[in-house]
C-alpha cells in the first residue's frame, strides 16, 4: 500500500486577511490617540454648559434669553447649527494635530522599530491613519451632534415648561432632522475636497524630524509670499483660500425662496464637476504615495 503525501501550499494572503490588518490598524489608531473620539464630545460638553448656563429656551421662531431687560431674538434653529460648527471646528483642530505626529511619533519613540516587525504592510498603515481625519472624525463628530442636538432641545423643553410655553411648539421649530442631513452630505463634502490637505499633513509628519506644524504651514505660505512680493499676483493664495473654504460651497445651493436664515440645499453636481475635486484627490493620491515610501525608507529619529 502505498501513501502519498500532498503538499499543501501556503495561504498566507488567506490568513491574513481573516486578520483584518487594515481594521487593526485603524483600531491601533484608536487605542494611542484619545484626541480622535474625545475632541468631538469635551467641544459639545462646552456648548451644552453654555446653553445650560445661560438658560436659552426656543419659543416660536426665536430664541429668547430669560435675563435682561430685552429678550435676544435669533432663529429657533440657529443654537443648534452654532453648536455644530463649534464641534466641527474643535474635530478639525484635533484632526491636524494628529496627522502632524500620526508617523512623526512612532519614529521619535522609536516604536515604528516594533510595528515594522508585524505582518502589516506600509501602504495599510498609512492608509489606516488617512482614515482617521477622512472618515472616523467625521463620523464621531456626526454622532456627538446629533446627540448634543437631542440634549439641548431636552434643556429648551425643560426651560419652556418652566416658562409655561407651549412645548409642541418649540419641539416642531428646530429642523434637527434638515440638520443632521445636511451635515452628514457636508462631511463627505468636506472629507473629498479635503483630502489632499491631510496627506499633506501625513507626508509632512512622515518626512521632517521635528517641527511638524512649521513644515506644513511654512512651504504654501512661503510660496503666496513670494509671488505676492515678486509678481504682485496671489494666484497661490486663492488656492489655499479655496481649498480650504470652498468645498461646502460647491455642494450646497442656497434655496429658491432666497431666505437668508434657510438652510441650503445639498446639490452635489456642481461639485463633482468641479476640476478642484479631481486635482486635488490627485494630488492626495500622490502625497499619500509619498508618505508610504517614506514610513518604508525614513530611520528612527
Amino acid at each position: 500500500m502505498t501513501v502519498t503525501s500532498e503538499v499543501v501550499p501556503e495561504r498566507a494572503p488567506a490568513r491574513l486577511a481573516r486578520t483584518r490588518p487594515f481594521l487593526w490598524s485603524v483600531k491601533r489608531e484608536l487605542w494611542e490617540n484619545r484626541a480622535i473620539y474625545l475632541a468631538a464630545p469635551i467641544a459639545a460638553g462646552v456648548v451644552i454648559l453654555g446653553a445650560l448656563f445661560g438658560h436659552t429656551v426656543t419659543h416660536g421662531d426665536v430664541v429668547m434669553q430669560p435675563h435682561g431687560d430685552r429678550p435676544w431674538m435669533m432663529p429657533a434653529g440657529l443654537p443648534y447649527v452654532f453648536a455644530a460648527v463649534v464641534i466641527v471646528i474643535a474635530s478639525c483642530i484635533a484632526g491636524v494635530f494628529y496627522c502632524l505626529a500620526a508617523l512623526n511619533a512612532e519614529r521619535r519613540d522609536r516604536s515604528v522599530l516594533f510595528w515594522k516587525s508585524l505582518p502589516v504592510s506600509d501602504l495599510t498603515t498609512v492608509l489606516a491613519k488617512a482614515a482617521v481625519p477622512a472618515v472616523i472624525m467625521p463620523a464621531v463628530a456626526l454622532a456627538t451632534i446629533i446627540v448634543t442636538s437631542l440634549v439641548m432641545l431636552g434643556l429648551d423643553l425643560g426651560f419652556a415648561a418652566a416658562r409655561g410655553q407651549s412645548l409642541p411648539d418649540i419641539l416642531g421649530r428646530p429642523p434637527l432632522a434638515q440638520i443632521w442631513l445636511d451635515l452628514a452630505y457636508g462631511f463627505v463634502l468636506l472629507s473629498l475636497w479635503w483630502a489632499p490637505v491631510w496627506s499633506w499633513l501625513l507626508l509632512v509628519s512622515a518626512w521632517s524630524k521635528r517641527m511638524t506644524f512649521l513644515w506644513a504651514v511654512a512651504p504654501p505660505l512661503a510660496i503666496s509670499v513670494f509671488e505676492q512680493m515678486a509678481f504682485r499676483t496671489h494666484y497661490a493664495w486663492d488656492v489655499l483660500k479655496a481649498r480650504l473654504t470652498h468645498g461646502l460651497e460647491l455642494g450646497f445651493s442656497t434655496p429658491p425662496s432666497g431666505d437668508s436664515i434657510a438652510l441650503p440645499w445639498p446639490d452635489p453636481l456642481p461639485f463633482l464637476a468641479s476640476p478642484g475635486l479631481w486635482i486635488g484627490l490627485a494630488l492626495a493620491a500622490a502625497f499619500l504615495a509619498g508618505a508610504i515610501w517614506l514610513r518604508r525608507r525614513r530611520e528612527p529619529i
